[in-house]
């Protein structure tokens, strides 16, 4: 072969290389951005259907209550995020917000309610409900990280314990005489026109996103999620972030939980219902992978935000609190399927 036919057929392979790698790059950052568009699609997919069923969904009124309603969600799912990340989920988070509920209730009615002053209450509230989270969170991080126990079977026993406690100590009855003060700092307070739930999970957010993206703790998180044995190979302190992790969440879950009790005007202790499986099915929805080291705020926040509405066009369309349950249950496994999907194709 002569050297200028060489020298073609080695230019003509290297189009053809430049071309296929152009082809994989096209179809690579086109699933990627379809990927990232699916939710937000699907958004605007469910809020048209339940509209054509019932057009009270597109008020001013409802789509108000869709933002309030996000934002309760939002903090719960950010909460799960930050375990799910590193390859746990947390069960316990529902009874954990119950448990918080009735303390901070309790302790405010120790304070005399009312009567004392709204610094005080509010101070109380949070010192009650935040230790209880603290012990709860504590419990799980430990036994998860330090005695290897694995999260469904640590946080299902933690589920139980935080349910025993929160109807123990309440007589499983709401507890009353929650102050206006309390409420009005977590629930009926408003901030450049926007609702107090709405401001408070927006600086949440902001800050958790921070957290994630820009320290040491938040990238190890990742790490850890990613593979955990080569994250301690390289010196990441494992298990102490995996406890700081779940404490984390239980903080989280806490500051919803003052949140819920304000609202409802009383602690609940059965306010967290179904709140664990809401939180893991809004954050896998949204884009957090079970097998950890992916997601993120806007991922939980999304993940809510597809399930407030589809819980709030459920209840419009007057469809049955029973086959909701039944719903929340096939998108979280539906969830799941999709995320194995999307591994399995990297």
């Amino acid at each position: 072969m002569s050297d200028a036919n060489l020298t073609a057929t080695t230019r003509s392979a290297d189009l053809d290389g430049k071309t296929r790698d152009r082809r994989a790059f096209d179809r690579s950052f086109g699933q990627q951005w379809l990927r990232k568009l699916a939710l937000p699609i699907a958004l605007v997919a469910l809020l048209a259907g339940f509209a054509l069923a019932d057009d009270r969904i597109l008020t001013s009124y409802n789509l108000l209550n869709i933002a309030q309603q996000t934002s309760y969600l939002a903090l719960f799912a950010m909460a799960q995020m930050v375990v799910i990340l590193t390859r746990g989920f947390d069960l316990s988070l529902g009874p954990t917000v119950s448990m918080v509920s009735v303390g901070a209730a309790l302790a405010m009615a120790g304070m005399g309610g009312g009567e004392a002053g709204g610094l005080v209450v509010v101070t109380a509230a949070l010192a009650a409900g935040l230790a209880l989270a603290v012990a709860c969170g504590l419990f799980n991080g430990v036994v998860v990280a330090l005695l290897g126990v694995s999260p469904l079977v640590a946080t299902l026993g933690s589920m139980n314990i935080a349910i025993g406690v929160a109807t123990t100590i309440s007589d499983g009855r709401p507890v009353q005489g929650v102050p206006s003060a309390f409420s009005q700092v977590f629930y009926t307070g408003s901030l450049l026109g926007l609702p107090i739930a709405i401001v408070i999970a927006l600086v949440v957010g902001v800050a958790l996103a921070f957290v994630l993206s820009r320290t040491v703790f938040g990238r190890s998180l990742y790490i850890i999620g990613t593979n955990p044995q080569a994250a301690a190979v390289a010196g990441i302190p494992v298990k102490r972030l995996l406890v700081y992790a779940y404490l984390l969440c239980s903080a989280l879950a806490a500051l919803g939980a003052l949140m819920m009790t304000a609202r409802t005007g009383s602690g609940e202790p059965n306010l967290g219902g179904t709140l664990s499986l809401q939180s893991i099915a809004a954050a896998v929805v949204g884009g957090t992978s079970l097998a950890g080291g992916r997601g993120g705020v806007a991922t939980a926040v999304l993940g809510a935000l597809f399930i407030t509405i589809l819980s709030n066009g459920m209840n419009l369309t007057r469809i049955d609190g029973y086959v909701q349950m039944i719903v929340l249950g096939a998108i979280v496994i539906l969830g799941v399927v999709l995320d194995r999907l999307r591994l399995s194709a990297r």
